[in-house]
């Protein structure tokens, strides 16, 4: 697993609007393209070079494309990375706080300890 990657992907994203908007309308397919074409720049690797070690999970590549949050908690995402990216893709669809509400409702079976989310 590589938390680290996970939360470049959530970050990198979410800086991007044009990202934003291609991961909520096509999250698998956005997935694949940016670990194909975009993880290796993240981790620095020189062109024609490549990360084999570092990459996702089948576990955090589903969760990702079927935008999973509780899932991404679960296998260590930083909740703030995840939920400052939610927020951009699904609060428009609800009222104020709305959706943030709902993101919590559905962790709140969690209970300490959390899931570790240092990388």
């Amino acid at each position: 697993m590589s938390k680290y990657l996970l939360d470049k992907f959530l970050y990198y994203v979410d800086r991007d609007p044009e990202l934003v908007e291609r991961y909520r309308e096509d999250p698998r397919g956005t997935v694949t393209w940016w670990e194909a074409e975009c993880a290796n720049k993240v981790l620095n690797c020189h062109a024609g070079e490549a990360s084999t070690w570092l990459r996702f999970t089948d576990a955090e590549r589903e969760a990702l494309a079927a935008h999973d949050h509780v899932a991404l908690f679960t296998l260590g995402a930083h909740p703030f990375l995840t939920l400052t990216l939610f927020i951009a893709m699904f609060e428009r669809d609800h009222g104020p706080l709305e959706y943030q509400k709902a993101f919590g409702a559905r962790l709140a079976h969690f209970a300490l300890p959390y899931p570790d989310i240092a990388t």
